[in-house]
């Protein structure tokens, strides 16, 4: 049986939850950066961003580092496995109920077609048509016939 801290699910979940904290993520598979480095292409304030590598940290995503001034950052190994552990025991489950959604919708397209009579479909052809006026379409008197 697998066991891992509701808490600690949560909290990953939440913090790859948001598209900016996911793009951090995909900047440190490349290395360790400084925050100053993570934050540029963001256009958000120091004090926001920091925000966002809380929450990364907190989840036990990131490992933070100060050498001096600068505060650089990294992933955290192993930081995902529970996620993953979590998403794997529920896949089997979902493959399963998508599979017999996917035979039932085909089922039912097959009785769907069995069931729709063989007729010729009504085009506008078809309508009959308005006898024509007798009237003229020009200005003045029309000449009696």
């Amino acid at each position: 049986m697998v066991h891992y801290s509701t808490d600690r699910l949560n909290a990953v979940f939440g913090a790859l939850a948001d598209p900016t904290r996911r793009a951090v993520l995909a900047k440190l598979r490349r290395g360790e950066r400084s925050v100053g480095e993570l934050a540029e292409p963001f256009g958000m304030s120091l004090p926001g961003f920091m925000k966002h590598l809380g929450i990364l940290h907190d989840a036990g995503l990131i490992e933070r580092r100060k050498t001096g001034r600068v505060v650089s950052c990294q992933l955290k190994g192993g930081a995902l496995k529970g996620a993953l552990e979590w998403l794997e025991r529920h896949e089997e489950f979902w493959n399963t109920q998508l599979d017999r959604l996917g035979a039932f919708l085909e089922q039912k397209e097959k009785e769907s077609w069995k069931s729709q009579p063989m007729t010729r479909p009504v085009s506008k052809s078809d309508a009959p048509t308005k006898p024509q006026s007798r009237r003229s379409t020009r200005r003045g008197r029309t000449p009696n016939k």
